[in-house]
């Protein structure tokens, strides 16, 4: 039990250093975390026990006590979230740094914090495979279950029994059951209305969080939204924020609960330049293009928030209700609405600054899981929805692909790829063509190459327009290319 106790003990002084234990509730924890380890006590002289992170200390705990996978996920859970402080003292800090300094340095702390209590799962994220390809960013996230059915998705975000509603309710911090002891949200508002803001324990780039409406109320896009976004870059100009489509396939996985993702990265999105410049004939100061992308996407910009808002808005109502069957566009029929759009915001020094991608879910005989989706040549390596962060340039890939692709280099490297792995044919003819050709060292710098250029693939089938339709499109409500 020596060893037992010494760990306990380090976990103390760690909550004293790093989760702000206060030393008045330190007998307290001390106790509380002696009874859930089923140890008589502290004898106050236990060795330090040396550790190289978080997760290696927990590891440490959870071997000395002989436990592992679920049941171990379980204590560390329970563990840390006995040694956090309550929500209570963190929203209050949180909203302390900004009233004294500022939404930085407000989010730079909770942030530290979510890592430090280990909701977070920053060890696990680091080991995540990630590299540029063609103007884009490829992760293999191998923490995260693939949802290649957008019903499995929905329900894999659901919970039975209706408490909490969805994974994202409010009600899930502390809660148990779903090993949420950790979580921790604080207060936001959103152009007058109440919200919240958290960290995503699997983020998918640096700082990924999450905006929630308080209310449990269903994901919908209207003019209200491009206030939010706007208001939360306000408040928070070194993030942006963006709103996934409301709709199944295109949209995010937990429909059913209004929310919004954005966070610190800049994504290649917002680093795509304007290729046709535009300006509405009603509010002529308003900078619009079309942006250089492979999507099909419309930025609007400027410092004033109702022009903003007014402009896309009006994209926004002509796109939901717009139909080109030649090009396989159909708002609407007997399956529901198929036209969204998911916008998403950054603050620069220019001002308000929107994109707004259009998205349809719309299917066909030919393209089931959706005309403006991942073709099926593609979905060995991606089936599931391209959503938000994907329509921006950031591709999470399944964990399956790091060992899959890996024997496909080995094919590559042998010349010749094995039956087992017949669904990566063409992945395997195109590594090879260009590990010939010369241009890169490596089988796996090919490899990089190609997921590269097959994530930038999949954007382009996401595309609902080509330059000469978007003009179009965007001349019938009044915005036209400069002269």
């Amino acid at each position: 039990m020596s060893e037992l106790n010494s760990i306990a003990a380090t976990l103390v002084r760690y909550a004293k250093e790093r989760l702000e234990l206060d030393p008045r509730d330190e007998i307290f924890v001390r106790n509380a975390l002696s009874e859930l380890l089923g140890l008589v006590g502290f004898c106050g002289d236990e060795k330090e026990v040396k550790y190289d992170s978080t997760d290696g200390l927990l590891n440490m705990l959870a071997c000395e006590l002989g436990i592992k996978d679920a049941e171990a996920e379980e204590l560390k859970d329970k563990v840390m979230g006995l040694l956090s402080v309550s929500p209570r003292a963190v929203g209050d800090k949180f909203s302390r740094l900004c009233r004294e300094k500022n939404g930085k340095a407000a989010t730079d702390w909770f942030y530290r914090y979510c890592i430090a209590n280990d909701y977070i799962k920053k060890d696990k994220l680091d080991k995540n495979p990630r590299f540029d390809s063609h103007g884009l960013v490829v992760t293999i996230n191998k923490a995260k279950p693939e949802f290649r059915d957008p019903k499995k998705a929905v329900s894999g975000n659901s919970v039975a029994g209706g408490y909490p509603k969805c994974t994202i309710c409010r009600e899930n911090e502390g809660f148990g059951d779903r090993n949420k002891r950790t979580l921790r949200t604080v207060d936001i508002e959103l152009d007058g209305n109440p919200w919240f803001w958290q960290y995503s324990p699997y983020g998918y780039f640096a700082e990924h969080g999450i905006a929630v409406n308080c209310k449990h109320t269903p994901m919908h896009i209207d003019k209200q939204t491009f206030y939010n976004l706007m208001d939360f870059v306000d408040k928070f100009p070194h993030y942006f924020l963006g709103c996934n489509a409301a709709l199944p396939r295109i949209g995010g996985s937990v429909l059913a609960h209004d929310h919004y993702q954005g966070g610190g990265e800049i994504l290649p999105l917002q680093k795509a330049s304007v290729k046709i410049r535009l300006k509405d004939d009603e509010y002529s100061d308003v900078n619009v293009g079309i942006l250089d992308w492979p999507g099909t996407v419309i930025r609007v910009e400027s410092k004033d928030r109702d022009k903003v808002a007014a402009v896309c808005e009006k994209i926004r109502k002509a796109w939901v209700e717009y139909d080109d069957p030649a090009l396989g566009i159909i708002a609407k029929d007997g399956d529901g609405e198929h036209n969204s759009i998911s916008p998403t915001a950054v603050k620069t020094r220019n001002g308000y600054e929107m994109s707004v991608i259009l998205r349809s879910n719309i299917t066909s005989e030919k393209y089931p899981d959706g005309v403006f989706h991942a073709h099926p040549e593609y979905h060995v390596i991606k089936k599931e929805s391209i959503g938000l962060i994907e329509a921006q340039g950031l591709f999470i890939l399944p964990g399956r692909l790091e060992a899959q692709l890996a024997k496909v280099e080995e094919c590559v490297a042998k010349g010749k790829l094995d039956g087992d792995l017949h669904e990566f044919g063409s992945v395997f003819a195109e590594v090879f063509e260009l590990y010939k050709s010369g241009r890169f060292d490596t089988v796996h710098d090919a490899m990089k190459d190609e997921l590269g250029s097959i994530c930038y693939r999949i954007l382009q089938n996401t595309a609902v327009f080509d330059d000469a339709h978007t003009l179009s499109f965007l001349k019938e409500i009044g915005i036209n290319e400069r002269i």
